[in-house]
C-alpha cells in the first residue's frame, strides 16, 4: 500500500471507517493506487475537504457521485 501524500492519521481513519461506506471504499482504493486526493477531488468536482470527509465516512456522497465511485472501483 502506497501512502504517497496520505498522512498516517488519515489512513488510520479510513481503516477505522465502515468498509461498506462508498467513500471509505474509495479512500482505500485511492491509497492502494497512490491516487492523490487533489486528483480525485477534481474528478468528482468537489473540494479536497469533501473527499477527506467521504474517505472517513463522515459524510455520504450524493447518488450521482456514488455511481461514479462504483464505476471507479469496478475498473
Amino acid at each position: 500500500m502506497s501512502l504517497r501524500g496520505y498522512s498516517l492519521r488519515l489512513v488510520d481513519a479510513i481503516k477505522a471507517g465502515n468498509p461498506r461506506h462508498p467513500g471509505v471504499r474509495l479512500g482505500k482504493h485511492c491509497i492502494a493506487k497512490g491516487i492523490p486526493v487533489s486528483q480525485i477531488a477534481k474528478k468528482f468536482g468537489v473540494s479536497r475537504m469533501t473527499m477527506y470527509t467521504w474517505f472517513t465516512g463522515g459524510g455520504t456522497p450524493r447518488k450521482d457521485k456514488i455511481e461514479l465511485i462504483e464505476k471507479i472501483l469496478s475498473s
